[in-house]
């Protein structure tokens, strides 16, 4: 049985990934729709299937194809699609947490070169954790913020006490409430394009994460960079003294029309 803190790494699987996808070159493996394999679930466009190379011990492993648009992004999806996605994803999320198999479930989404991600196309995943509670690992205060937006019970801020560090964007729903997943969704795109498209310096990249956490439904925003050595080797995240100006400035420019 794994340590309930770490995860291990299958080496072997993960040469393998590697060698791989060097043979693909520009060959895309998610566009190939034809190729894929063990496919377990898929409304249109969007695909959930087993990943191919799982390399994590005592997990479930699955990728989640967004799209047949292998340069999309939540950033740009159209309001049809980024909902229908929303829905599609975090229903098979917490179907997968509800089945009793997994001590947790992971679900989050790698964007651009500094996210960790291996392939251009934009996926999700789902991993089913069978020994570790990603839970021990967090706290309420994660997800306090500057509220930049509150409508109908779904909170979307700048966190005050982020994770990693900077700036970090929340978004919070009632766990019962899925009828508020596409507001949920239109935040996550709002926070995504002000990222990659207006932040005061230019970033390429994000990681999405989703947790369900003290009855709520909780997406996090965290725009990647050169991860600070403060927080590699303490774990000491800073907070910008900017969050309120940010905060400020996704409301107007984002939503003072609505």
């Amino acid at each position: 049985m794994l340590s309930q803190t770490q995860l291990h790494f299958n080496s072997i699987i993960g040469k393998e990934k590697i060698a791989n996808y060097a043979h693909l070159n520009e060959k895309c493996p998610f566009c190939d729709r034809s190729a894929l394999t063990n496919i377990i679930a898929e409304d249109g466009s969007i695909i959930l299937v087993e990943n191919k190379y799982p390399v994590l011990h005592d997990t479930y492993q699955t990728v989640l194809i967004e799209s047949n648009d292998c340069h999309g992004d939540i950033s740009t999806y159209p309001p049809k699609h980024l909902h229908r996605l929303f829905r599609f994803a975090v229903e098979k999320w917490l179907a997968m947490e509800y089945s009793g198999e997994y001590a947790s479930v992971l679900f989050f989404k790698n964007h651009g070169p500094y996210s960790g991600g291996t392939i251009e196309h934009p996926h999700m995943q789902l991993v089913g954790l069978k020994h570790l509670d990603y839970h021990c690992f967090i706290k309420s205060e994660h997800y306090e913020g500057i509220t930049i937006r509150e409508k109908k019970g779904v909170v979307f801020n700048v966190s005050t006490k982020p994770r990693v560090g900077f700036f970090e964007f929340n978004v919070l729903i009632a766990e019962n409430d899925l009828d508020s997943i596409d507001e949920l969704a239109d935040c996550v795109q709002v926070a995504a394009h002000y990222v990659l498209n207006h932040f005061n310096r230019h970033c390429s990249s994000y990681n999405l994460f989703f947790y369900h956490h003290e009855h709520k439904l909780i997406a996090k925003l965290v725009p990647r960079f050169i991860t600070s050595p403060l927080f590699i080797g303490y774990s000491i995240p800073q907070v910008s003294d900017r969050i309120e100006q940010v905060a400020g400035e996704v409301c107007r420019r984002y939503f003072s029309m609505r």
